[in-house]
């Protein structure tokens, strides 16, 4: 099956990291979560622990089939991060399957390759990327092409359903 990079640090939204995982684990995807350094263990906003796999120095965008960006505030802390926007850039610029929920997207501003894609995300991260060039959606799961993002948390289910059906 696919081999799957998330891109994650402390205080992501849990939920939005464990949910999506879980269903693709269950579906046969092998996750790598990616972060500064191997063999730490971040915080997640509401104490969930995450053992990180690699570290972002360690991995190529290359040597995965997608790449999922949990919400929270792991992707604002992310972004500043010019290592993080380069892998994230390599997904968006390949048009290889990207998945991202709430804050997410927000990572995708730095790439200055959101202008003409179609997406969704947290309510005030909307008009970010709007103001980036992204066409803007307030639906449950926005897909556009390889690229499938959502809102919230509540829109989970219909977002994990549709990243496992891209990697079918």
């Amino acid at each position: 099956m696919s081999k799957v990079a998330v891109l994650v640090t402390n205080d992501v939204e849990d939920s939005e990291f464990t949910s999506p995982k879980e269903a693709l684990e269950a579906a046969g995807h092998k996750i790598t979560v990616i972060e500064k350094e191997e063999g730490t263990v971040l915080t997640g906003k509401h104490g969930t622990k995450i053992p990180v796999d690699k570290g972002i120095d360690d991995v190529k965008p290359e040597d995965f089939d997608a790449l999922l960006i949990p919400g929270g505030f792991s992707p604002d802390q992310l972004r500043v991060d010019p290592r993080f926007v380069a892998f994230t850039k390599y997904f968006l610029g390949y048009n290889k399957p990207l998945f991202s929920i709430c804050h997410g997207p927000q990572l995708f501003i730095q790439t200055g390759l959101v202008k003409g894609r179609t997406l969704t995300a947290y309510a005030s991260i909307q008009p970010d990327l709007y103001y980036a060039g992204a066409i803007v959606e307030n639906e449950p799961v926005v897909i556009d092409h390889a690229l499938i993002t959502s809102r919230v948390p509540d829109d989970l289910p219909a977002f994990n359903k549709a990243i496992v059906d891209a990697l079918a």
